[in-house]
């Protein structure tokens, strides 16, 4: 073991020993914090839909009377507060920083929420981002949550990596397009699952398709789809393939994917409410 050792692995290369046992860098959560269950939503790549698929998630299972949080680690491309409309600023005292919640009821932390102007960039190098979501998970009382839903930064670089290590996720919730480029990416982000030991609770495909308005004719837009062999090959659940909907688009723009109609992702949380044993009657809601 080197002279000056840091007993952190994560920061050194040296091979000694200390390699040899298995380290724990998971975070503990706010001492205030009352989480039942975390579920990442991850990507490949960027631009397939992830953060909409987070939004249209909370906002069903919400409807289903859970008390639902969404921590936007996405630090350089945050969309979730622009999704919900929600403009309120974080507050916060000595025990630790309070998210704000939107219309419904879903608490809501993200680095667009402590800018005086949302379309400033954060112009940070990979160590504060990692740092920012870290204190996220550690410095927020995310009060009473029955499902928190972490918006990951697309790809398999530094934040991915620190959310798989540093916050106790359940699983992960990995979204594609039909693309075959795209296919081949997300099989890199369910490697990456694999290698850190995270469950894959399954796949949802984005702008599956759209439908013709006058006959109702399906058209695959972006070519056949080949998520169903992929989630095949892998053992995973297919929880759904989300059609081009621009009514939904619409709505995240003005603010109120709240007020949507979307039925894309029922089947998806059918399979969350079964896999994470959750139940309305022990929801921490009425907090």
């Amino acid at each position: 073991m080197a002279e000056e050792c840091t007993h952190d692995c994560s920061t050194c290369s040296a091979n000694c020993a200390s390699r040899d046992k298995a380290q724990d860098l998971r975070e503990a959560p706010n001492q205030l914090s009352d989480i039942k269950h975390v579920v990442g939503v991850i990507s490949g790549k960027g631009g397939v839909g992830k953060s909409i698929v987070t939004c249209l998630t909370a906002v069903m299972l919400r409807r289903r009377g859970y008390h639902v949080g969404i921590l936007d680690a996405d630090i350089t491309g945050p969309s979730v507060p622009k999704a919900f409309g929600l403009r309120a600023e974080v507050t916060g005292d000595e025990h630790g920083m309070i998210p704000p919640r939107t219309k419904t009821g879903i608490d809501i932390m993200s680095v667009n929420l402590m800018l005086d102007d949302e379309t400033r960039p954060v112009v940070w190098r990979g160590a504060l981002i990692a740092g920012t979501v870290k204190q996220f998970w550690t410095d927020t009382i995310w009060d009473g949550i029955d499902v928190l839903l972490v918006d990951c930064p697309p790809g398999t670089g530094d934040v991915p990596l620190t959310l798989f290590q540093t916050v106790p996720l359940d699983g992960v919730i990995i979204v594609s397009t039909p693309q075959e480029l795209v296919s081949m990416i997300v099989k890199k982000a369910a490697n990456m699952a694999g290698m850190m030991n995270i469950p894959v609770l399954g796949l949802v495909e984005n702008m599956s398709y759209a439908v013709c308005p006058d006959c109702g004719r399906q058209i695959d837009v972006f070519g056949e789809s080949h998520i169903g062999e992929i989630a095949e090959s892998f053992g995973f659940d297919l929880l759904a393939r989300m059609p081009i909907d621009p009514r939904l688009a619409a709505l995240c723009d003005r603010g109120m994917i709240e007020l949507t109609d979307s039925t894309a992702l029922d089947s998806a949380v059918d399979i969350l409410e079964a896999k994470l044993g959750l139940s309305p009657e022990n929801s921490g809601s009425g907090k």
